[in-house]
């Protein structure tokens, strides 16, 4: 790649990040995409030069305009690159390399988006001090810090002892509004009867139990689940059999905006969560949506959705059968859209370049 020497860089670290189907794979593909677009006006403008940090398989994934560099495990020991780098971002909190140094000599500003503290819920107490003391150490080397939620630069504060500024960026969230549609297997082009769809990796925090649970207490309901083929998700789609929850995983885009335009409502109970990017891209297509009123959902949802303060079956389904008759009674599908419409990867990715501009006390774009 000939690009032209600029005198600093900046680089964005994916990590190990393996697929980008997931929360932190969305979310290092729009930020990325949108930060590579910039990268011929940073040239110019600052003689800054813009590089992605990830596995080799998605080099070029950002375009011509940037550079890129090979993660490999040795990095967690000591991370050395031929250029001098003015800032490092890494891009999530699960991250295990470090930043580098210029020749030994030179350490970059260093920023962290921190997306969840979720090892500390569901895991036994091995694995939390383990991830709690890895993340510890990430702070220990880290300069400023990013959020995506309120409640997660909360608990950051709360767990992580971080008494600095920290930035709250509240993520975006694509609509699939526009996506050419497909049917989920076994299903016509209009789904016929109604049914609540619901899409994650299915781990003990999504809560999926209490949609199992709630399926095997409304058999006049369908229920569709999915999401990609996690290890968790396959045990349940092997395990569980009721003739009105169906489990479809690995869905395409063109599967997901099918399920979002035909479901009846979107249900989501998760236990513990960042941000949640599943219940603002239902909420694009104005969809009744149910979010567990835990961690920062209430935050995200907002008024647009309907919560679970119980996760008995029949307490759930009353808050269904409530939640769509006041939709349709209220005619609330232009607030929902309107609510979903505040989430935006341009304007996310515009306070993360502005951030940047603020740390490398550089002039406004």
């Amino acid at each position: 790649m000939n690009l032209q020497a600029p005198r600093l860089r900046i680089g964005l670290s994916l990590g190990n990040i393996g697929a980008l189907h997931d929360g932190l794979g969305e979310f290092a593909l729009q930020i990325g995409t949108r930060v590579a677009a910039q990268a011929p006006a940073w040239r110019e403008a600052y003689g800054i030069g813009i590089d992605f940090h990830l596995k080799d398989r998605f080099f070029g994934l950002f375009g011509p305009e940037v550079g890129y560099l090979g993660v490999n495990r040795w990095q967690r020991l000591r991370h050395e690159q031929p250029h001098p780098y003015a800032l490092w971002h890494t891009l999530h909190q699960l991250s295990k390399n470090l930043p580098p140094r210029f020749q030994g000599r030179r350490t970059p500003v260093r920023l962290v988006t921190v997306h969840d503290l979720n090892y500390l819920v569901g895991r036994n107490a091995w694995s939390t001090w383990r991830h709690h003391r890895r993340t510890r150490a990430l702070m220990d080397r880290t300069d400023a810090l990013a959020a995506i939620s309120h409640y997660t630069a909360e608990e950051v504060r709360r767990h992580l002892h971080w008494s600095r500024p920290i930035e709250v960026i509240h993520n975006g969230a694509r609509s699939f509004v526009g996506t050419p549609q497909e049917p989920l297997p076994g299903w016509a082009a209009t789904a016929g009867r109604p049914f609540l769809f619901h899409l994650s990796r299915m781990s003990p925090s999504k809560n999926p139990q209490a949609l199992i649970d709630l399926a095997g207490a409304w058999p006049e309901m369908t229920f569709l689940m999915c999401g990609p083929p996690s290890d968790d998700a396959k045990h349940l789609r092997d395990t569980v059999r009721l003739p009105n929850l169906q489990f479809h995983l690995g869905i395409s885009d063109a599967h997901k905006a099918w399920a979002y335009a035909q479901c009846a409502g979107f249900v989501f109970p998760s236990l513990t969560e960042g941000f949640g990017l599943p219940p603002i891209e239902a909420m694009h297509f104005g969809k009744p949506t149910f979010l567990a009123r835990r961690s920062c959902l209430p935050e995200i949802g907002g008024d647009a959705a309907e919560y679970f303060d119980d996760f008995a079956p029949a307490a759930m389904r009353g808050v269904i059968e409530q939640g769509l008759l006041r939709h349709t009674r209220e005619a609330r599908e232009a607030l929902v859209r309107a609510h979903a419409a505040q989430f935006d990867w341009d304007v996310c990715a515009g306070h993360y370049l502005d951030l940047y501009r603020r740390l490398l006390k550089l002039p406004p774009g």
